[in-house]
């Protein structure tokens, strides 16, 4: 063994008096001094033969893998599955995703709530007298026209319908082009 490479002296701790370390290593006797070395010897032994024992566990762990077909990608996979589920059991994340789905659902309501009031808006809009005033106006329009369908249906019907009948009151019958022809 080469014994220069053992510290003999004590190292101060963090904090700890340095003068003091000094005279503590000086009150120890020679007989203590010698006990303590084969001690850090020994303990320095046990630290180098489970270092040993560690690593011939882990190339037999290595091997029982290989044999298995467990490779590094589904380790890696296994590894971060595990963090996942770790980090959502923490505190931290379930009171957060709380918080998230609390706000989510006031947005939802908020959005609900501005729904029913655009609808309650359309519907007031479609019983005031000027929009029921356009509506038989657009009637009125369908039946000049000459619609075939009897007057009522939806809005949207009349719009088409009215539409449609101005858009064949423009363009010339192909009979009437045929004829100056």
């Amino acid at each position: 063994e080469d014994r220069s490479l053992l510290r003999t002296d004590a190292v101060p701790e963090e904090g700890e008096d340095v003068a003091a370390t000094i005279s503590a290593t000086e009150t120890l006797s020679e007989e203590e001094r010698e006990e303590l070395r084969r001690e850090l010897a020994k303990v320095e032994e046990e630290i180098q033969t489970l270092s040993q024992v560690l690593a011939a566990k882990e190339k037999h762990l290595a091997e029982i893998k290989r044999k298995l077909g467990i490779n590094s990608l589904q380790e890696l996979k296994q590894n971060i599955a595990k963090g996942w589920q770790d980090v959502t059991a923490t505190s931290a994340y379930k009171k957060t995703s709380e918080t998230l789905s609390q706000a989510g659902q006031k947005a939802s309501a908020a959005f609900s709530s501005v729904g029913s009031v655009i609808t309650k808006k359309l519907e007031d809009v479609k019983n005031s007298p000027t929009f029921k005033s356009f509506e038989e106006k657009v009637e009125n329009l369908k039946s000049k026209v000459g619609g075939t369908k009897p007057a009522g249906g939806d809005f949207g019907e009349v719009l088409n319908s009215a539409a449609n009948a101005s858009a064949t009151t423009t363009e010339p019958l192909p009979e009437q082009t045929q004829e100056s022809l």
